[in-house]
C-alpha cells in the first residue's frame, strides 16, 4: 500500500486488467522526453539572463576549477522541463491511465518544486547545511504522503523473503533513501556537466529498466510512473547539457543537483513498488533485486565519492561537510586527464554501472555481468593511462640518464 494514494474501487481495477494489453508507449515516451530536453535547452537561456541580474554568479574559489564567474540557477530551466514533460503526459491518451491509478508524477512535480525552491535559495543567498537538510526532508515528505514509498522488500537471503514494511518503516527508508541520493548528486557537482551527464545516464538506464518491466507486465499502467518520471528527468537533462558542458555557460546549483537527486530517488521508488514476489518465478531472484540494484548502481560513483569524502574530511579533524578539492573528479585532474576527458570517464564508469544493472531485465544476469566485467577492465586502463604514461616516461628517462 502506499500512503497518500488514491481509493481504487472495483471497476477501477478492472479497467487497470484491461489496460495490462495495451502494450509499451515508447512513442508517447520518447515525445515527453523530447519536449522535456526541448524546452528546458530554450528556458536555461532565459534563466542565464535572469540569473545574472538577480547576482546568482557562481565566483571562482580555491576548490573550484573554473576561473570566470558563472551564472548559476540552471535549476529553474530543468523544473520548468519536468513541470511541462509530466503536464504533456498527462494529457496523451496512452500515458493519462496512469495518472488515474499512481500518484508518483504529481507527487514529482510538487516535491521537485519544493526542493527545487530550496535550491534557488541557496544559489542567490547561501543556505547552511542544516537549514538545506530541513528542505530536502520535506520535499522526501511530501513525496511519501502523496503515495510515494517502499512498501515491500524482498531479501533472498537467509530465507527471509518478502518483508511488508510498517508505515513508520516505509516512511523512513523512503525519507532516508531520498535525501542519500539527493546528497550524492549534490556532492559530485563540481565539473561543468557531470551531474547533468550522469542525470541523462542514469534516468535513460532507469526508462530501460521500466520499459522491460512494462513489457514483461503487458503494459500495466502501475508501471507507467517510473518510466514516465525517468523519460522526462532525461530529457531534462538532455536539453540541459549543451549550456552545461565544458566550457559551462550556466551551473545547474543547488537547485537543479537537488532536483535530479529526488527525481531519481522517486523514480526508483515507483519502479520497485509493483513488483510481485511472483512476478519472475522463484528461479529468477536476480529480477526481484533489480530495483534494489539499479539504485546502488545509479549512485555508485557519487556515492563512493561522498563516502571518502566524509571518511578523510573526518581523519582531518574537520566537519564532513567542509568543502575541499579531493572529490574523484578533483584526483583525476590531478593525474593528468584533461577536464573533458574526466567527465567522461566518470560518464563511462557510472554508464558501465547502470545499464549492466538494467540490462538484466532483457538478458540473463550471467551474460550481463560477463559483459560488465570485460567493461570494466576497458575502463580501468583508460583511467590510468596518464598514469602508466608518467611511468614509462620515467623509465625512460632513467636509462637515458644511464
Amino acid at each position: 500500500m502506499q500512503y497518500g494514494a488514491p481509493v481504487v474501487t472495483a471497476a477501477d481495477t478492472l479497467l487497470a486488467l484491461n489496460d495490462r494489453g495495451a502494450g509499451v508507449p515508447i512513442r508517447e515516451l520518447a515525445l515527453v522526453g523530447l519536449a522535456s530536453a526541448i524546452i528546458t535547452y530554450f528556458a536555461t537561456g532565459w534563466v542565464r539572463v535572469l540569473a545574472r541580474r538577480l547576482g546568482a554568479v557562481a565566483v571562482p574559489r580555491d576548490r573550484d576549477v573554473h576561473s570566470q564567474p558563472i551564472p548559476r540557477m540552471g535549476g529553474l530551466a530543468m523544473y520548468i522541463g519536468v513541470a511541462v514533460g509530466v503536464l504533456l503526459a498527462s494529457q496523451l491518451p496512452a500515458l493519462t491511465r496512469g495518472f488515474v491509478y499512481s500518484t508518483g508524477m504529481p507527487a514529482v512535480v510538487v516535491a521537485g518544486g519544493l526542493i527545487m525552491a530550496v535550491g534557488l535559495i541557496d544559489d542567490r543567498w547561501g543556505l547552511d547545511s542544516l537549514t538545506k537538510f530541513a528542505g530536502q526532508i520535506t520535499a522526501a515528505s511530501v513525496l511519501v504522503t502523496m503515495g510515494v514509498a517502499w512498501s515491500v522488500l524482498y531479501i533472498p537471503i537467509g530465507g527471509v523473503g518478502t518483508i511488508v514494511l510498517d508505515q513508520v518503516s516505509s516512511i523512513l527508508l523512503t525519507l532516508a533513501l531520498t535525501v542519500s541520493i539527493v546528497n550524492a548528486m549534490n556532492f559530485i557537482d563540481g565539473l561543468d556537466g557531470l551531474a547533468a551527464g550522469l542525470g541523462l545516464i542514469t534516468a535513460s538506464a532507469i526508462c530501460i529498466f521500466s520499459v522491460g518491466l512494462l513489457r514483461d507486465h503487458g503494459g500495466d499502467v502501475l508501471f507507467y510512473p517510473p518510466a514516465v518520471i525517468s523519460v522526462v528527468l532525461a530529457g531534462v537533462c538532455l536539453g540541459f547539457l549543451p549550456h552545461n558542458f565544458h566550457p559551462a555557460k550556466i551551473f545547474m546549483g543547488d537547485s537543479g543537483s537537488m532536483l535530479i537527486g529526488l527525481m531519481l530517488a522517486a523514480a526508483s521508488t515507483t519502479a520497485a513498488g509493483p513488483i510481485s514476489q511472483t512476478a519472475y518465478g522463484v528461479r529468477d531472484v536476480f529480477a526481484l533485486l533489480s530495483p534494489f540494484l539499479l539504485v546502488v548502481a545509479v549512485m555508485f560513483v557519487p556515492a563512493l565519492d561522498t563516502l571518502l569524502a566524509i571518511i578523510r574530511r573526518t581523519r582531518a579533524g574537520v566537519h564532513f561537510t567542509t568543502p575541499d578539492k579531493m572529490h574523484l573528479h578533483h584526483r583525476l585532474l590531478q593525474i593528468g586527464h584533461s577536464h573533458r576527458r574526466v567527465v567522461l570517464l566518470i560518464y563511462l564508469w557510472v554508464s558501465i554501472v547502470c545499464f549492466g544493472a538494467a540490462s538484466t531485465i532483457f538478458f540473463d544476469p550471467r551474460y550481463s555481468g560477463a559483459v560488465m566485467l570485460a567493461a570494466i577492465v576497458v575502463a580501468v586502463v583508460v583511467t590510468l593511462i596518464p598514469l602508466l604514461r608518467r611511468r614509462n616516461g620515467q623509465i625512460e628517462e632513467m636509462y637515458d640518464k644511464k
